[in-house]
């Protein structure tokens, strides 16, 4: 079987992907949702039907196809909704903006860490945690990579590790089966929340991935290089493997217990570890309170993602899951649940159940 996750696009039905294949191709459209650019108060207010009123979003280019998509329906749906800007730069990146209080919403693919807690509460920002659906970080190859099908995670921590670093340089370093062909490198940057997410779980500490590789916080540049290198192998979320499906190919991988592609069964069940996460938008507690429409698209936001999720090539968490964050916003708890940890083998549900912290 060439590739199991290739019938994934059947399955979410992502040939009707209303947002495209990638970020780069998605252009502001008229309901007032801006993208691709450095936010401008100046270019939101020359929108008339915005009257002054915008929401902004930043953060994890994961979650930004989520996150554009909700924009995208609410503008739709909302008559004289307010502008909303959604930009990726990384969910580090994004939560440097967000603890200065530069943001209403910040896009995250992994919990916010200790060092941007201390930052939020040292600015006086306080945020409200929101978990939105699961995704899957996808280990890729190009389409006439014949030569492998699946890879363990200690594999993967030989490669990325930076031990590895000008050392490991080609396939068959990896596995004495492979060819002897460049083993080229392609991964999101330090301010990616894949990027912290995939070092720890795999390598098990944060930053310590191998530099000599092609990095990027645009996952759809991520996706153009390995689609146009033979020898090329990299990782992003889920969303971005689903909407190119048929110019990659994901690589099955096996934790020492059993290899799975990240299928929506395994990522449910929590069988494709240690590459499952949750996903989430962290919104400020302040803003809700001083910003109607931003109380109103967040409630929008959380009560419909689970419609449509799978369209963007995520995976929705249960209807009980979103119950509890709903209600997790309706209370305004302030904080969160992960206390500035990542806690891959704890589900969702249960995580939710725990005190927030601030």
């Amino acid at each position: 079987m060439k590739n199991i996750l290739g019938t994934l696009a059947t399955i979410l039905g992502l040939a009707t992907l209303a947002i495209g294949c990638s970020p780069k191709a998605q252009e502001p459209v008229e309901s007032g949702i801006l993208s691709d650019g450095e936010f401008s108060t100046d270019s939101i207010n020359v929108l008339p039907f915005s009257r002054g009123r915008f929401i902004k979003i930043d953060g994890s280019s994961t979650v930004f196809l989520i996150s554009y998509e909700a924009a995208r329906r609410y503008q739709q749906k909302v008559r004289n909704a307010p502008a909303i800007a959604v930009n990726f730069s990384g969910t580090g990146g994004g939560f440097e903006k967000f603890c200065a209080g530069e943001t209403d919403i910040n896009n995250a693919s992994r919990p916010i860490n200790s060092e941007e807690m201390e930052t939020c509460k040292a600015n006086g920002v306080q945020y409200i945690e929101l978990p939105i659906a699961l995704d899957a970080i996808t280990v890729v190859v190009n389409p006439e990579n014949t030569w492998a099908e699946d890879i363990t995670v200690q594999e993967l921590a030989k490669i990325w590790q930076s031990e590895s670093e000008e050392t490991i340089e080609n396939w068959n370093q990896i596995r004495e089966s492979w060819p002897d062909r460049p083993l080229n490198l392609y991964g999101p940057g330090e301010d990616s929340g894949t990027f912290d997410y995939f070092t720890q779980v795999v390598i098990g500490e944060t930053g310590s991935s191998r530099q000599d590789y092609t990095k990027s916080e645009d996952d759809s540049v991520l996706v153009e290089e390995v689609s146009e290198d033979p020898n090329g192998l990299g990782y992003f979320g889920l969303g971005y493997y689903t909407a190119n499906w048929n110019r990659l190919k994901s690589l099955s991988v096996d934790n020492g217990q059993q290899s799975s592609q990240p299928t929506v069964e395994a990522i449910k069940t929590l069988k494709y570890q240690p590459l499952t996460r949750p996903l989430f938008i962290y919104v400020n507690a302040e803003a809700v309170q001083t910003k109607p429409e931003l109380q109103e698209f967040t409630q929008y936001y959380l009560e419909d993602v689970r419609k449509w999720v799978p369209f963007v090539g995520y995976v929705p968490l249960e209807k009980d899951v979103y119950e509890l964050v709903s209600q997790r916003f309706q209370q305004q708890t302030i904080g969160t649940v992960y206390g500035g940890e990542l806690q891959s083998d704890i589900p969702i549900e249960e995580m939710l159940q725990q005190e927030s912290v601030f």
